[in-house]
């Protein structure tokens, strides 16, 4: 049987659909519903069962509106959300390594049930595959007041705090239940890889810089990082505006007495009236309100900042972004159209870009439209540029960095599929064949896909196994002559130089330089 003793008790897999050489232990309890007495605090420990527990199913999501494709969707009253999935080889020799996943999802919605992050191919290279849920929207992120409505540490009668960044908590309560237990499963708990996507990237280097969680992982893959990190006078203005929404008071009591079904829906509105509203700033183009708080707890600096000084340690990165990041939002209308010349110099106003930034990018897109020079654009912002930027800052900083751009595009059934935001994880994760992911990669992969797919897995496994995916480490700013891998398929690939598109190497990445990146806040 495939039965596994964690400190907790025993659990039950299955064997995995698409090779049964892999077993899949899913929904794992790592810590206690955060919800009752619990909600808003720091993650709590599991309780001990006894028997062996059946993990043969996901458990439920984190508290979201979002209904994702072949995904389970939250319902008021699921509340054992802390959980986490392993797949792992049957017959493994034991001390493998492990990768362990954080989702996106602009920390307001998805789940590590997503068929995209299913871990049967990489636990096919040799690895222990760890993807896992944490508390992501208000009950992740949102900054909580003390019981008068004043900002600052919000401890209740017994002294117990109400912190900031609880879904980080979740993730490194995660990453100590992995350090506890990942031998039973055949992993090694001292070759532990912390990797993620967007906002789960983001986290990944949240966490690769906070000092409570050193030594929890040694390497870290971050796909597509989100420039997007508050102040705790931001945070606490978004749970004003939230608490508005929500027709309660923004004091923790009033706070409490909302369920999280009215903090999602007020979320939810929020972010609509902020994009119905081209005069409200830098969140009309992409509302995502919730984000990492600098609570000078968890997290004293912004992750770009601290890595520049040193804070990543001996911790070794890989970092990639895609080409053509923002075409994606746009795609799904998460984004705002900006078509016209006016627009697009309100935008620029609105983020403080200077006019030779947007000078540069027209100039190097010749006879596109002004939608595709704000993508572009924007695709720098708020991934691209700052992803490499992280990469830059820890080898600079003495620290191991590896940095890459996935760059496959695809012309299928009339519509054009650009290297846009996401399409690179089915990629990574070899899942080219799950149909919901058909969208991102532009439908059933065809043969040189999944030769794309197998280099990247093989990158991945051999990074988290030996800390070298395959290409040089950068030696210093990523521009001409530096080691930058470029994913494209056997026909679009041309050697290993820089990509083509934005943020690639071409003119883009010295248009930024020169121009400085702002920090955005979510």
């Amino acid at each position: 049987m495939d039965v596994f003793t964690t400190k907790a008790g025993a659990v039950r897999g299955r064997r995995a659909a698409r090779d049964g050489g892999i077993v899949a232990v899913l929904g794992l309890p790592y810590a206690a519903p955060p919800f009752g007495d619990r909600r808003f605090r720091a993650p709590q420990p599991v309780e001990p069962w006894a028997g062996v527990r059946d993990c043969s199913a996901f458990g439920p999501v984190a508290p979201q509106s979002a209904e994702l494709p072949g995904a389970p969707v939250w319902s008021p009253g699921d509340e054992d959300i802390l959980t986490l999935n392993i797949w792992t080889p049957a017959d493994g020799p034991g001390d493998l390594p492990v990768l362990v996943w954080i989702h996106g999802g602009a920390y307001v919605f998805g789940s590590a049930a997503q068929p995209d992050f299913d871990g049967t191919a990489l636990a096919g290279r040799g690895l222990v595959v760890v993807t896992l849920n944490s508390r992501i929207g208000f009950e992740g992120f949102g900054h909580v007041p003390d019981a008068e409505g004043h900002d600052g540490p919000a401890p209740d009668a017994d002294g117990t705090p109400f912190p900031d960044n609880r879904g980080l908590l979740d993730q490194i309560a995660a990453l100590e239940w992995v350090r506890d237990n990942i031998s039973a499963f055949g992993g090694s708990p001292d070759r532990v890889t912390l990797a993620g996507q967007s906002s789960g990237a983001t986290s990944v280097a949240c966490l690769t810089v906070a000092d409570r969680a050193r030594g929890l992982f040694r390497r870290a893959v971050l796909h597509s990082a989100v420039n997007a990190f508050a102040t705790v006078e931001q945070a606490a203005r978004t749970t004003a505006e939230v608490a508005e929404a929500a027709g309660v008071p923004a004091t923790r009591a009033g706070l409490l007495a909302a369920p999280p079904e009215a903090l999602v829906a007020a979320a939810d509105r929020v972010c609509e009236r902020y994009a119905q509203d081209p005069g409200s700033g830098q969140r009309h183009y992409d509302p995502a309100i919730y984000g990492p708080v600098a609570d000078g707890v968890l997290l004293t600096a912004d992750p770009l900042e601290a890595l520049a000084a040193g804070a990543g340690g001996t911790v070794e990165l890989l970092v990639c972004h895609t080409t053509e990041e923002y075409w994606l939002l746009d795609a799904v209308g998460s984004s705002a159209k900006i078509t016209t010349e006016e627009q697009l110099a309100t935008f620029a106003a609105d983020f403080g870009l200077p006019a030779s930034l947007v000078e540069g990018h027209r100039e190097r897109l010749p006879d596109a439209p002004v939608l595709d020079v704000y993508l572009s654009l924007h695709s720098g912002l708020l991934f691209a540029e700052y992803s490499t930027r992280l990469a830059e800052a820890h080898a600079l900083a003495g620290g191991r960095a590896f940095l890459a751009r996935f760059d496959r595009r695809r012309d299928h059934t009339g519509q054009r599929v650009r290297a846009w935001h996401c399409a690179d994880v089915p990629f990574a994760f070899g899942n080219l064949h799950e149909e919901s992911v058909h969208f991102l990669v532009g439908g059933p992969p065809g043969g040189a896909d999944q030769e794309l797919s197998r280099r990247m897995t093989r990158a991945w496994a051999d990074f988290a196994a030996h800390g070298d995916p395959g290409w040089d480490a950068l030696d210093g700013p990523a521009g001409s002559g530096a080691a930058v891998r470029v994913w494209r398929t056997a026909e679009e690939r041309q050697g290993t130089g820089h990509g083509h598109g934005p943020g690639a190497a071409d003119g883009f990445r010295d248009l930024w330089r020169t121009a400085g990146l702002p920090l955005l806040a979510p």
